[in-house]
């Protein structure tokens, strides 16, 4: 795991501005530096030493006649079985590292080589002989690939704040993102908050060759649900490929631990890797927000330590500006502080930990998934449903009135994923500003397009492989733990799990009542569970059977306490907000939370996690001081 930076030459003080950049990230490779400068390209790696931890697999690294140069961050989990492939083609490998393998696969297979490849990875590859970068992000986005073009220079690697060390770089607010942003409660478009700064798509690669800069999609998720195979034939086929996952995800020179909460899918995890060592963290006594309990008692069932840490509000507080320095971008997934903490705690004790990230996305674990025709309600005809909802759009928004008006609308006006903060002409009006950001439905469509014709569960599951886990889930995961300079590896995320789970069909994915029991009126992950219940040893099913819970943080109780709602009033009635937000429309929001008229901790949390990404990169707050 490692960062690297980038840029096409156009300077006079590349070695030193590579050099800087080099510096901004070296939290995500703390072991070792190195850089690669010619007259068209500049190049520059930090790394943290995992497989081959010699000197020998220091980047820029290098092909045998040195015509390529690569810098990559990531891992290549069959990256033997390739190695072998190119020694029987002729090709002689200097190192034991997995980065070897893209220099000589990308010599032999072109752009081809993706396909081949399994693992999490972000790299680029200069072709010094045909003038030519290729640069390539992994198939589910787990690794980012920045990329910006300013002042004809292109500038590329896997964090922006690197990008503001360069000459060419304008640092402008991208307007559009922060409305697209107060709906999403995540940076979802391929356009960052920083204007002319990009992310590259998952599943994408770059040519830039002759001025000319092209993006190509070299991979997409195919749901072609088989009804064949029994149900006890799933369990057994995810059992055997998540093993086989797991095994992969171990490939290490230095030791791998787990990350361990109450549910099924980090339980699962740590149950057949195997490993030593799990890692825990919570708030307070309360068990609604704190699973320490459940995965103590876990990890001593499978024979493991558990290491935990209680996060205090204090300590959680103080870090807000930080955590959002560390992302880039604003994120007001209030879990991704959690994540922090947790990756601090196991960074003391070691260098690679396993997470189990994108269980629900792949095999239908989220609780929303189970709403399509989950009612009586549902088998009305949508006429009937439609006309209702526009009636209960005109009155008081509560709960009783909100699922008719959700019930009255398709499955593509109503779901734009997991999160949902403001409606279209709740930022508008919240808003002082006129911008350019499209309405939701119109980044959700092209997505919905290319299920057409699938079941809800299957377009929901989709969408949010697209949008949801690589702009919330996997963004936190990779700069949560790179903030420690700690490797985290999400074995449920593989290209071969991921073939497996888009054949097992919606009932086995989201289960109904009927084919349960009398006590649990749907099962997410129902299969899946059923492989995990299947895998840990006899006593532990009960996190088998749990429902979703996330990284529950208690955001909504400290809102109301008087010490944080002034820090957030604060906030709120700062000069920054009032040049972007009505601000008695925020301080609103404020009061009827504290005085229990609503729960907007979550909408009141996205506007003041933007104010603090805000006061960071362009009012320059220092990052630790208090907020």
């Amino acid at each position: 795991m490692c960062g690297f930076v980038g840029f096409t030459n156009k300077i006079g003080n590349a070695d030193v501005v590579i050099e800087e950049m080099m510096e901004t990230i070296r939290h995500r490779g703390p072991d070792a530096g190195g850089k690669y400068v010619d007259k068209y390209i500049a190049l520059g790696h930090r790394r943290l030493s995992i497989i081959d931890v010699s000197e020998q697999g220091n980047q820029p690294l290098y092909s045998e006649d040195g015509n390529f140069v690569l810098v990559f961050n990531g891992e290549i989990y069959n990256y033997q079985e390739i190695r072998s492939e190119l020694i029987a083609k002729g090709y002689h490998f200097a190192t034991n590292t997995d980065s070897e393998v893209l220099i000589y696969g990308y010599a032999e297979y072109g752009t081809k080589l993706l396909e081949k490849l399994r693992g999490m990875f972000a790299f680029v590859i200069w072709d010094k002989k045909n003038k030519t970068l290729f640069g390539a992000r992994d198939f589910f986005g787990i690794k980012p690939l920045y990329y910006a073009k300013m002042d004809g220079t292109l500038l590329f690697g896997s964090e922006i704040k690197a990008f503001l060390k360069h000459p060419a770089f304008k640092k402008e607010l991208n307007t559009d993102a922060l409305e697209e942003y107060l709906t999403f409660q995540y940076s979802a478009m391929d356009e960052t908050f920083f204007k002319n700064v990009y992310k590259l798509p998952p599943a994408h690669y770059f040519l830039l060759k002759d001025n000319e800069f092209r993006i190509q999609r070299y991979w997409d998720v195919k749901f072609n649900p088989d009804s064949n195979p029994t149900l006890e034939t799933w369990v057994n086929q995810i059992s055997e490929i998540f093993h086989d996952s797991v095994r992969a995800h171990k490939i290490a020179d230095v030791e791998v631990g787990s990350f361990l909460s109450s549910g099924v899918d980090s339980s699962y995890v740590a149950a057949i890797a195997d490993v030593d060592k799990t890692f825990t963290v919570g708030f307070g006594a309360d068990e609604k927000y704190n699973e320490i309990g459940w995965a103590k008692d876990f990890s001593k069932a499978i024979g493991k330590q558990n290491f935990s840490k209680i996060i205090q509000p204090e300590e959680y507080w103080q870090e807000l500006k930080h955590i959002q320095y560390q992302m880039d971008e604003p994120l007001a997934d209030p879990s991704a502080v959690a994540l922090y903490f947790v990756c601090g705690l196991a960074s003391e004790q070691l260098k690679v930990v396993l997470s189990g990230e994108g269980a629900d996305e792949i095999f239908g674990g989220y609780n929303v998934y189970s709403e399509p025709n989950a009612t009586l309600y549902d088998k009305l005809p949508y006429s009937v449903r439609h006309a209702v909802g526009k009636v209960a759009e005109k009155l008081p928004a509560k709960r009783g009135v909100n699922f008719f008006v959700r019930k009255g609308k398709t499955l593509e006006e109503r779901f734009i994923g997991n999160a949902y903060m403001f409606t279209p002409a709740e930022r508008k009006s919240l808003l002082k500003m006129t911008t350019n950001a499209p309405d939701p439905q119109k980044l959700t469509a092209h997505y919905y397009k290319r299920v057409q014709g699938m079941d809800d569960v299957t377009k929901m599951q989709y969408l949010d492989l697209h949008m949801w886990m690589a702009g919330d889930i996997l963004l936190k995961a990779d700069k949560m733990s790179m903030a420690h300079s700690l490797e985290l590896r999400v074995p449920f995320l593989d290209k071969r799990v991921m073939g497996l789970a888009s054949h097992i069909p919606t009932k086995y994915r989201v289960t109904r009542k009927a084919v349960t029991d009398e006590n649990t009126p749907y099962v997410t992950k129902y299969a899946m569970r059923l492989a995990a219940q299947k895998d840990t040893p006899q006593g532990t099913d009960k996190t088998a059977k749990k429902k979703k819970l996330g990284f529950p943080v208690p955001i909504r109780v400290w809102l109301k306490d008087e010490k944080y709602y002034q820090i957030v009033k604060q906030r709120f009635e700062s000069p920054a907000s009032e040049q972007f937000f009505h601000t008695k429309k925020l301080i609103q929001l404020l009061d009827d939370h504290k005085n229990g008229k609503a729960d907007n901790s979550r909408k009141i949390w996205t506007v003041f996690t933007f104010l603090l990404w805000y006061a960071v990169f362009f009012e320059n707050e220092p990052i630790h001081q208090p907020i």
